[in-house]
């Protein structure tokens, strides 16, 4: 007589759990961390100092859904991609572990979920989330489009800090246009950092990235972002007229920006520039330190 399988502990009937789980890369969360501190640095910085818990609560719990969401667009737009990169065929929707069914049920549960954070933020927000969910539907395509999608997710990222400010504040004032400068010019060098894991792949089933299109000239492109950011910082800390503990922040950024360009100027494996890539969650923190520092002397 056939047998009837016991139901594994991962899953309930009809549910994969686990595919779920990591279809929206749950255990490597360097991606919320991401679009997460630039939201903190706009907050505090619109704060004049340390926000209110809620607001900061409402942000760090949208930035996990909506960056849990954004994977999943990209995984649903990129499929038939996945399936020819080493890195990434082993994802659920690339190895048809998973349908793609229920990996839009559960985009639209977290769409939802976050839509519902906005009703405990000023009105202004809800008027400026749509552009945001506009850019993480329009990235995952970009790469087809142009030569530097990473522009896209920067703009992606930054909207996030613009959002934070006018929950604060209501409006939109010149310190913020800099930080989401900053946010835009900072996503476009730690993911071309990011991209070099995939050139290869990339070159060979014609995707585009700023990998490719910088080429040899890698550390120059990763470099001008890196110095963009450097001085959109800089002009939002004049303009809000911040401590000196926050410029020491960013000359202590600069030295540790420049070994890492530096270190691009030679070949780096897979390995390092995921490495590299990770170590960018530490710059997000360290600007959000010395910002409070700042603010605070």
């Amino acid at each position: 007589m056939p047998t009837t399988s016991a139901p594994s502990s991962s899953t309930l009937p009809g549910v994969p759990w686990s595919a779920l789980v990591r279809l929206i890369r749950f255990h490597n969360q360097t991606g919320t961390y991401l679009l997460l501190l630039p939201t903190l640095w706009a907050l505090a910085l619109a704060a004049q100092g340390f926000p209110p818990w809620s607001t900061s609560a409402v942000f760090i719990l949208g930035s996990f859904l909506m960056r849990s969401a954004g994977v999943i667009l990209n995984d649903l737009a990129d499929q038939s991609f996945d399936r020819e990169v080493d890195r990434t065929k082993s994802r659920p929707l690339a190895s048809g572990e998973l349908p793609r069914r229920q990996a839009i049920m559960l985009l639209f549960l977290l769409l939802f979920l976050a839509g519902n954070l906005l009703w405990f933020l000023d009105p202004v927000v809800l008027w400026l989330s749509p552009w945001a969910l506009l850019l993480a539907a329009i990235y995952p395509f970009s790469k087809r489009w142009i030569q530097m999608p990473q522009a896209v997710l920067g703009l992606a990222f930054g909207w996030g800090t613009l959002m934070a400010w006018a929950a604060v504040r209501g409006r939109l004032d010149a310190p913020v246009w800099c930080l989401f400068g900053a946010t835009a010019a900072w996503a476009v060098a730690y993911d071309t950092i990011y991209a070099i894991q995939d050139q290869d792949d990339d070159r060979r089933i014609g995707v585009k990235s700023a990998a490719l299109f910088f080429g040899p000239y890698i550390h120059l492109g990763v470099g001008t972002a890196l110095s963009i950011m450097l001085l959109l910082l800089s002009a939002a800390g004049w303009l809000a007229e911040i401590g000196w503990p926050y410029y020491a922040t960013l000359l202590g950024l600069t030295l540790f920006f420049s070994a890492q360009i530096a270190q691009l100027r030679k070949p780096i494996s897979p390995s390092q520039a995921f490495g590299m890539f990770r170590a960018h969650v530490w710059v997000g923190m360290a600007v959000l330190a010395g910002l409070v520092a700042g603010l605070l002397t």
